[in-house]
């Protein structure tokens, strides 16, 4: 698997270490929009030191392909994160399976970027590492999500109920899947 994919219009990329300042811009940038759908963040999750650290993480998870996170750019600003796709808990065996979640700038919503890059990150994911199905939880009153993930060809399972502890209480999701046309041998 590649480090760095490119788009029409977009780069995704791995990031390393180094790049927690650019990350940390873009979570400040978006506090509100972000924590609207997300758990409660640690007291330091604002700050250079966390970023960077999760940034070594998600770097050593993506090269043991137990989770990749790529950061969005556009081509004419490469150096301004727009978003981010992750494909987290990767399962191998007879599985094939993972989850995918994403955020972009409220700047930038609205204008394809997350299609453009959920489209070469699922090609990565069926195509690149031969997976099968990939998972997506959405709170059901974010319908620009749900919106995104109908117009990829996402199929609504059903509800998970008290799928995640945000905000202080036990919220459902709506599951949807992704299958892949093709048959992975195992």
């Amino acid at each position: 698997m590649d480090f760095i994919y490119e788009t029409d219009r977009l780069i995704l990329k791995v990031l390393k270490g180094d790049d927690a300042g650019a990350v940390l811009e873009f979570y400040l940038n978006n506090k509100e929009l972000f924590e609207r759908y997300e758990p409660d963040r640690p007291d330091n999750f604002y700050t250079l030191s966390h970023q960077k650290a999760v940034l070594i993480c998600e770097y050593n998870m993506t090269v043991k392909l137990s989770a990749v996170r790529f950061y969005v750019f556009k081509k004419e600003q490469p150096d301004k994160i727009i978003g981010t796709i992750c494909f987290r808990n990767i399962t191998r065996s007879v599985y094939q399976t993972c989850e995918v979640g994403y955020k972009f700038d409220h700047n930038f919503q609205h204008q394809g970027y997350a299609f453009e890059s959920l489209c070469m990150g699922i090609a990565v994911m069926f195509e690149d590492q031969k997976l099968h199905r990939i998972e997506a939880n959405v709170m059901p009153e974010n319908t620009p999500s749900i919106h995104l993930l109908e117009a990829l060809g996402f199929t609504l399972e059903g509800t998970a109920r008290s799928f995640a502890y945000i905000h202080g209480c036990w919220q459902d999701h709506l599951r949807y899947s992704l299958i892949t046309n093709s048959v992975h041998p195992s």
